[in-house]
């Protein structure tokens, strides 16, 4: 079984900076990629941001050059720093781990919770 867990939400005003924290455990043979997603009620999941397993981040057009995502290999953790937040960042944020169980296992998609960002005056 593996688990990935956030922390780290929570309410902040706009230009505020928040730090989400992502951890993934359990039987893991290797991870792909690592990263996170919003989403907001009536709209789908989209990427915020992603690092593979080179450590070549990529970034949604709206968040780039405000938030950096940094991933540690050897804790299974990979972290997002949102600066300058915005109102529209507002969105439940999910971790993503793309992980491999076993060397002949097929890579699977494995999510966390989700946590809550509110970006409001």
């Amino acid at each position: 079984q593996v688990q990935v867990v956030e922390s780290g939400g929570g309410l902040v005003q706009p230009g505020e900076s928040l730090r989400l924290s992502c951890v993934a455990s359990g039987s893991i043979f290797r991870f792909s990629t690592m990263g996170w997603y919003r989403q907001v009620p009536g709209q789908q999941r989209e990427l915020v941001a992603i690092v593979n397993s080179g450590g070549v981040p990529n970034y949604a057009d709206s968040v780039k050059g405000r938030f950096t995502i940094s991933r540690d290999t050897d804790k299974n953790t990979v972290s997002l720093q949102m600066n300058s937040l915005k109102p529209e960042d507002t969105a439940v944020y999910y971790c993503n781990a793309r992980i491999r169980v076993t060397p002949s296992s097929p890579e699977l998609n494995y999510w966390g919770q989700g946590t809550q960002v509110t970006v409001s005056s």
